[in-house]
């Protein structure tokens, strides 16, 4: 069986794959901890987006609906395992970051740059707002289950003592069951009870702007929620399970390195520990994933690009911040849902201005900047947390 992967504009980023065996080299030979962070880093980009390409040639076998179970299942394996193996290290704060800036990232960082490059090309592009108001909505609840345990830590529950510890834990377990619940429930909205609320149907007036055909060449039946873009050829079920297993059998590995790096890389360079997990690590484990969002709006199909943006935002917020406490639960290495309150507001904040610009179901290349602009303002301040 051949493992060749044909390239097209999307996958160049396999070339990438050369910094895991290099990051595995460095390690043996203790190499200089800044070298080994930089190259682990890289090297996890090319391994996020083989376990997403192969879980999205998996899909194309098993149909629509298992397909986006699969989606689901696998489409955060990346992050979920990095931040296992940090959790594991006892990394519970770097973690936190991680999520905050997984979920600014791709909300604010490459939703506007999604806009802002298809903006360039086109005056003006429509998508699906009902899919964007859900996951705007979705993110606003999320942001309450954040919210609670961290204000009840900082005042009723303040000191934390060890009873007040066991409160705010079961507080926090019960809370991500709860989400996780509710991200269920929204899987069964979209794709089984209601998705005919997410299929684009433009109106004609859409089609036309300054007189010549909108560069949106969808199918009318082009689903928003659909998570990466359409690949050349399709590999079989066995080569797609069996490089999903070697991809994410190579991100474990190359986040064991990462993370054992982060602490040295932090001390010596004067970097917070919040800034490095929001801003680095936030953005390395969906880098390929925001490669696919911005050529997709580059290509006018901005559902498909929103599906991978806003998308993966709530899927962070709903499904992998669940998953994390119950691996905690299993690690013996409890996590919680206390956050500070600079990562609390700055998702709310965030979730405030994308419902502001995406409301109408329309975009161009200004508010893109706008949302870029916002994450800049939200990574400075992580900057300066000691």
């Amino acid at each position: 069986m051949r493992l060749s992967i044909k390239l097209s504009k999307s996958s160049i980023i396999y070339f990438l794959l050369i910094f895991v065996p290099i990051a595995i080299v460095l390690e043996y030979i203790h190499a200089e901890q800044l070298i080994l962070f930089i190259v682990a880093a890289v090297g996890l980009i090319p391994l996020a987006k083989l376990i997403g390409d192969s879980t999205e040639h998996l899909a194309s076998h098993y149909g629509a609906t298992l397909g986006s179970l699969l989606n689901v299942t696998f489409g955060n394996a990346a992050e979920i395992i990095i931040a296992i193996v940090a959790i594991n290290a006892g990394l519970l704060e770097l973690v936190k970051a991680s999520i905050t800036g997984a979920i600014l990232g791709n909300i604010l960082l490459i939703f506007g740059l999604s806009i802002m490059t298809s903006g360039f090309k086109f005056k003006e592009q429509f998508f699906n707002k009902e899919n964007v108001s859900m996951q705007a909505s979705m993110l606003f609840l999320a942001v309450i289950g954040l919210t609670v345990p961290t204000i009840l830590a900082t005042t009723v529950l303040e000191p934390i003592n060890n009873t007040n510890q066991i409160k705010i834990q079961f507080l926090s377990d019960a809370l991500a069951f709860l989400l996780l619940v509710v991200y269920i429930a929204s899987i069964v909205f979209t794709f089984f009870t209601h998705k005919h609320l997410f299929i684009f149907k433009p109106r004609e007036d859409e089609l036309i702007i300054n007189g010549e055909k909108n560069g949106n060449k969808r199918e009318e039946k082009e689903q928003s929620s659909s998570h990466h873009p359409e690949t050349i050829t399709q590999w079989s079920k066995k080569k797609s399970f069996l490089l999903l297993g070697l991809s994410m059998a190579g991100v474990i590995v190359i986040s064991e390195i990462l993370v054992g790096s982060i602490e040295v890389v932090t001390a010596e360079f004067g970097f917070g520990e919040l800034f490095v997990g929001a801003i680095i690590i936030g953005i390395v484990g969906n880098a390929a994933e925001h490669s696919s969002a911005i050529l997709l709006a580059r290509k006018g199909k901005m559902d498909l690009s929103i599906g991978i943006a806003a998308g993966s935002g709530t899927q962070i917020a709903l499904f992998v911040v669940p998953i994390l406490v119950i691996a905690g639960i299993l690690l013996n290495r409890p996590f919680n849902l206390v956050f500070t309150v600079f990562e609390v507001a700055s998702i709310l904040l965030a979730a405030i201005i994308l419902n502001l610009i995406a409301h109408d179901g329309k975009s161009n290349w200004f508010e893109g900047v706008m949302l870029i602009a916002v994450y800049i303002i939200i990574a400075i301040g992580f900057f300066f947390i000691p």
